[in-house]
C-alpha cells in the first residue's frame, strides 16, 4: 500500500516522533496507518531500553496544586541534558503526569508507571516511551510527594527547585483571596530561598536536639579564641605554661591588646591546635561554666532560626520586618481568620543523582580520529 508526504506528516501529528522515523514506520507498514503507529510503539520501548543505561540527572521539578481536589504533588521527571528539560512536549508531559497523580490516587512510582494516562487508554510508561523515541533521550520518572488540603506551589529556575506548602485556614473561603495566593507564593519562595530542615523548633526530636547541641559544644571548644574571655584566658595561661613552643610563648607574649583579639593570626597552626587541644580536655568543667552554656544556647538559638521555616526571618523585608511565622499571622489578621502553615516539601532537581561528566577534548579526539 503506497503512502503520501500527507500520511508522513499525519502520523508524526499522531505521535510526535520525527518525519524520518514515521516515513520509516509507514514504509514498514506497508502504509498501513495503525499499523505504523504500533510499529512507532514497539521502536519506543526499544528506544526506551535501549537508552535506560545512560544517565539522567537534568529534567524538571514541577509542583502543582488542584484547589478543587484540595491536593498538591510536587514531582521531579529527569532527562540527560537540560535542553530537554525546555522542551514543550517535556514540560507539557511533566504537568500532566502531575495531573495524573492527583487524579488517580497513586502512591508509588510504580502505580503511577502503570496507571492510565491523561484518560488516553494508554499508560504512563507507554506515553514516556513514545516521548523518549520522539525526543532521543533517556527519561525517568524519579520521584513525587503528594499532600492533601490548601496548598500554595512554588517553581523556581524553571525547574530546578519545586515547593508546596500546606495551611490550615479558619475560614476556608479566605484561601480564596488574592492576598492569601500571594502569602501562600511568598511563603513557598521562601522555602526555595532558604532551604528550611523543619516547619518550627516543634518539629525537632529530642534525640536530633542533643546532637546539635553537642555539635555545637565540640564545635566551640575546637575554635577556642571564639570562647568567652574569661575561659579563653585560662587555656592560654595554661598554654603559656611549658605546652606551646617557646618560639609561640615569644610571639603571644608580645602582643599588643588589639593584636591579642586576632592572636591565631600571630602564632603557629600547631600552637592553635595545641589550644583546641587544652580546651577539650577541659570540657567537663567548661559545659558547667554559665557562661559557656549561654553560649551554646545563643549559637543553638541562631541555627534554629535559620532551619525552622516558622523561625526564620522573612527575606521580603519590603513586605514585613519579622519571622515568616510573623508574617502569615500578619496576613491572616488583614484578611480576618487564622491561618498556620502546617507541612511543606521542597525538592531539588538531581539531588543525589551522578551527573554526566563531559569531557570535550576526548569528544573532539575521537570525532577528528574516526
Amino acid at each position: 500500500m503506497a503512502f503520501t508526504a500527507q500520511d508522513v506528516k499525519a502520523l508524526r501529528e499522531k505521535t510526535g516522533v520525527g518525519m524520518m522515523e514515521c516515513k520509516k514506520a509507514l514504509t514498514e507498514a506497508d502504509g498501513d496507518m495503525e499499523k505504523a503507529i504500533d510499529y512507532l510503539r514497539e521502536r519506543g520501548l526499544a528506544a526506551a531500553q535501549k537508552k535506560a543505561a545512560r544517565i539522567a540527572a537534568e529534567g524538571v521539578v514541577l509542583s502543582y496544586a488542584d484547589p478543587a481536589l484540595k491536593k498538591g504533588v510536587v514531582i521531579e521527571v529527569n532527562s540527560e541534558t537540560d535542553f530537554v528539560a525546555k522542551n514543550e512536549k517535556f514540560v507539557s508531559f511533566v504537568t500532566d503526569l502531575a495531573k495524573t497523580v492527583l487524579a488517580t490516587g497513586v502512591t508509588t512510582v510504580e502505580e503511577l508507571a502503570a496507571a492510565d494516562y491523561m484518560g488516553t487508554g494508554r499508560t504512563v510508561t507507554e506515553t514516556l516511551n513514545d516521548l523518549i523515541l520522539s525526543i532521543g533521550e533517556n527519561m525517568k520518572i524519579r520521584r513525587f510527594e503528594t499532600m492533601d488540603g490548601i496548598v500554595s506551589t512554588y517553581v523556581h529556575g524553571g525547574g530546578s527547585v519545586g515547593v508546596m506548602v500546606g495551611f490550615d485556614v479558619a475560614d476556608e473561603s479566605k484561601a480564596a483571596d488574592p492576598a492569601f495566593a500571594e502569602m501562600g507564593k511568598n511563603v513557598a519562595m521562601q522555602i526555595a530561598a532558604m532551604n528550611p530542615e523543619y516547619l518550627s523548633k516543634a518539629d525537632i526530636s529530642d534525640e536530633e536536639m542533643t546532637k546539635m547541641h553537642s555539635i555545637t559544644v565540640d564545635s566551640a571548644l575546637n575554635k577556642p579564641d571564639s570562647l568567652p574571655r574569661p575561659i579563653l584566658k585560662e587555656l592560654t595561661d595554661e598554654a603559656l605554661g611549658g605546652k606551646w613552643s617557646e618560639e609561640d610563648i615569644k610571639i603571644y607574649s608580645g602582643l599588643d591588646a588589639k593584636q591579642l583579639k586576632n592572636f591565631p593570626n600571630f602564632i603557629s597552626k600547631e600552637g592553635y591546635a595545641i589550644l583546641a587541644e587544652i580546651a577539650v580536655s577541659h570540657k567537663a568543667e567548661i559545659v558547667d561554666n554559665k557562661i559557656f552554656t549561654g553560649l551554646v544556647q545563643g549559637r543553638l538559638a541562631k541555627q534554629i532560626k535559620e532551619i525552622c521555616l516558622l523561625e526564620q526571618e522573612f527575606v521580603r523585608s519590603d513586605l514585613f520586618e519579622g519571622t515568616v511565622e510573623g508574617y502569615i499571622n500578619d496576613v491572616a489578621k488583614k484578611l480576618g481568620t487564622e491561618i498556620k502553615a502546617t507541612d511543606f516539601i521542597r525538592l531539588t532537581r538531581g539531588e543525589g543523582l551522578e551527573k554526566k561528566q563531559e569531557n570535550f577534548a576526548e569528544e573532539i579526539a575521537k570525532q577528528i580520529n574516526g
